[in-house]
């Protein structure tokens, strides 16, 4: 594998979060002018008309008055994200904080850790679930946080768990974990507007007159059309970040504790249960150490492999056993 250093690893997650954050909102734009040629092309507005008007250019000013409002709740969106990630992150996995006194032995490896590294201490939260997985979120120094389940503190040993730790450290320290939150962000985004018209649709079938109902059922339809083309670009652009951020944070991991041997066992013992029951989105799934869920157990072959987020955790280790 190519050497790939900190520094390096650190530019590259700030550009690809940059341009993200650039590419995010043209491709919102994108969709929404399909929508609008889309609406005009099967609502028979372009009919009702006179003159040389365009079907294109009556597209664009449909989307000149419905842009402006869209753009306005995609910045919402993302404000609300920005300041709320680490709420959503703790609701969408069911982790909670963990307090000194309820584990000092914790406590105690990861600020080791960082002050070994010189890093400012996260926050640690804990899943309660007997599983064995953990992960890192958080988009500043002031959000950062490693999780931790109950399994993987009271299943490894203090080597194994130290590792574990730093592999999430590593993450943090890569910005890693911030490339990652964006891209969640944007994939919950599509799917929240496709829940929406699914749920207006459902509700629409039972009120409203025939002609209304017509209407409303193309405009469903289209909004599910778009939301779905935007849902598969995002999970595109989620798949654009590259698997070797965990290699690099297992590497991470070895360079701080000076044991690869010890991430390894940890590895091997997670592979063997590491399903976190209140995981059920696979956008937040990504950010675990290994997949919580169906995905770790196929082994990532054939077709599967290529959407995996995670590498397969068997060259992980051999990897590591390698050093």
């Amino acid at each position: 594998m190519q050497y790939v250093g900190i520094q390096t690893q650190k530019s590259r997650n700030n550009f690809r979060s940059l341009l993200l954050l650039c590419l995010f909102p043209l491709l919102v734009c994108v969709l929404v002018l399909l929508f609008c040629y889309l609406y005009v092309m099967f609502s028979g507005a372009s009919n009702q008309v006179q003159g040389e008007v365009t079907l294109t250019q009556l597209a664009m000013g449909v989307f000149v008055q419905i842009a402006p409002y869209v753009l306005g709740g995609v910045l919402v969106w993302f404000l609300i994200a920005y300041f709320a990630n680490t709420s959503i992150i703790n609701s969408a996995t069911g982790s909670i904080p963990l307090s000194r006194q309820e584990n000092k032995r914790v406590y105690n490896l990861v600020e080791n850790l960082c002050m070994s590294q010189g890093m400012k201490m996260p926050r640690i939260n804990v899943i309660n679930d007997n599983s064995l997985n953990a992960f890192a979120s958080g988009i500043n120094e002031r959000t950062y946080t490693v999780t931790l389940s109950r399994g993987i503190i009271n299943k490894l040993d203090d080597q194994e768990l130290e590792a574990v730790i730093a592999h999430e450290l590593s993450h943090i320290r890569n910005h890693d974990v911030r490339l990652l939150i964006i891209s969640i962000v944007f994939v919950g985004i599509f799917a929240m507007v496709a829940q929406i018209a699914m749920r207006t649709a459902y509700y629409s079938s039972f009120s409203g007159r025939k002609n209304d109902k017509n209407g409303t059922a193309l405009l469903i339809v289209l909004v599910l059309l778009v939301a779905a083309i935007g849902y598969f670009f995002s999970i595109l652009m989620r798949f654009a970040i590259s698997r070797k951020r965990e290699y690099l944070a297992d590497a991470g991991s070895a360079e701080m504790t000076k044991n690869p041997l010890a991430l390894a066992s940890a590895l091997r013992k997670i592979s063997a249960d590491p399903d976190i029951e209140a995981v059920k989105r696979d956008d937040v799934a990504q950010l675990f150490i290994q997949h919580p869920g169906k995905q770790a157990e196929s082994a990532l072959s054939g077709m599967s492999g290529l959407f995996a987020t995670h590498p397969p955790i068997e060259k992980r280790i051999q990897i590591l056993e390698q050093f």
